[in-house]
């Protein structure tokens, strides 16, 4: 029943008897389209799972603010669409020091 172990910590799949959480209208939308056309198609939907018809066309995963394309792949099928669409942006480590070693960087380069 555990599906994943991550940091020793188990997480429980969604039940056998209701299947993968799948939303009708995003299969809708993609069955409408031809393969390999490059159409975005936008989808508030992190939840929902990948399934093989999604393989080959780009979806617009929200990320809370804008919507991030990603093209599925094969590898991707029976993970959530939320997974490719990461929701917070990390800028760096501040301090003093960080700033110094910033500085140092390009100067290392240019100079050999």
């Amino acid at each position: 029943m555990l599906k994943e172990e991550k940091n020793n910590i188990y997480y429980m799949s969604r039940s056998l008897k209701k299947g993968p959480y799948i939303n009708e209208r995003l299969l809708k939308k993609i069955k409408a389209l031809r393969p390999g056309d490059k159409t975005i198609i936008k989808v508030w939907d992190r939840s929902c799972t990948i399934t093989p018809e999604m393989v080959g066309f780009t979806i617009g995963v929200h990320n809370g603010k804008l919507h991030i394309p990603v093209l599925v792949v094969e590898n991707m099928v029976g993970h959530k669409l939320g997974e490719f669409s990461p929701t917070r942006k990390f800028v760096s480590h501040g301090g003093k020091m960080a700033k110094d070693q910033a500085k140092a960087a390009p100067a290392a380069k240019t100079g050999k």
